[in-house]
């Protein structure tokens, strides 16, 4: 039998350096009290862009860039710096994407079903000692580019068709380990839709992203974040910035109309 503490004491080597493994197949015990260095919090209002496709447009008039991680490279994100942007870095966390150069690294037995999205693969996110170095490598790559924070994509693999008997507490210590992961490397990091865990984990991120709570009168359960004076940078695809500006600035998030295929073009409020 495992003494008490240890899988907790190799997850947190795992989120401090991304060099360990484990073969559990059941829940794990999250990494605690990680060494946090200073880092950005954007504040509520700053503008965003989200672009996610195609080559980045930076002559966009933006805070803040929100771009993928791998296909950016530290040439662009320099030169956003040198105009006076921020630039945060987009890391599916919640999926192997069969498409990434790392996608071998993911043990086949962590990976779940697609959950409708093509070509990736939801993980088993009870998994943490496995995924911890996965995830520390990936957020490694966007603080040697120079990111200042990470977009943790598919935060919510609890409420998908994963495969997996996933509980919202198995989502709760994830995300806080992803949080870790984030903060050890004195990078920001933004929670990705995962309303219902807004109150849990406000105080574990420095701001959040959402795709379409106007659309779906959501939006309310993003205000924690404004009120911990963290922003929340919103989009939506199908309403018209009339439709949904006016409740953006009311409840000061930082808002967009966007296209699905998240390329340049944008809409601000």
């Amino acid at each position: 039998m495992t003494p008490p503490g240890i899988t907790a004491r190799v997850a947190l080597c795992c989120a401090l350096a991304g060099g360990c493994t484990a073969a559990s197949p059941t829940a794990e015990a999250a990494p605690t009290n990680p060494v946090v260095t200073a880092r950005w919090v954007p504040p509520p209002g700053a503008s965003w862009q989200w672009q996610l496709t195609g080559r980045v447009d930076t002559t966009v008039d933006a805070d803040v860039f929100d771009v993928d991680g791998v296909e950016t490279g530290a040439e662009t994100v320099a030169a956003l710096h040198r105009a006076g942007r921020r630039v945060v870095c987009y890391v599916d966390a919640g999926a192997a994407e069969e498409f990434r150069p790392d996608r071998g690294a993911f043990p086949a037995d962590v990976l779940g079903d697609s959950g409708g999205f093509d070509g990736e693969r939801l993980l088993d996110v009870r998994r943490l000692v496995v995924l911890a170095p996965i995830m520390a490598a990936r957020f490694d790559v966007c603080r040697e580019k120079g990111f200042d924070g990470i977009e943790a994509d598919l935060a919510d693999g609890y409420t998908r068709d994963s495969g997996f008997p996933l509980t919202a507490d198995d989502q709760l210590a994830y995300n806080r380990m992803l949080a870790d992961l984030a903060h050890v490397r004195g990078l920001s990091i933004g929670l990705k839709n995962d309303l219902d865990q807004v109150a849990e984990l406000v105080d574990h991120f420095d701001f959040a992203v959402n795709e379409q709570c106007f659309e779906y009168g959501e939006c309310e359960k993003l205000a924690p974040f404004v009120r911990a004076g963290k922003a929340v940078f919103s989009a939506e695809y199908e309403l018209d910035p009339a439709d949904f500006c006016p409740e953006a600035r009311r409840l000061g998030f930082s808002s967009i109309r966007k296209r699905t295929g998240l390329d340049a073009w944008r809409e601000p409020c």
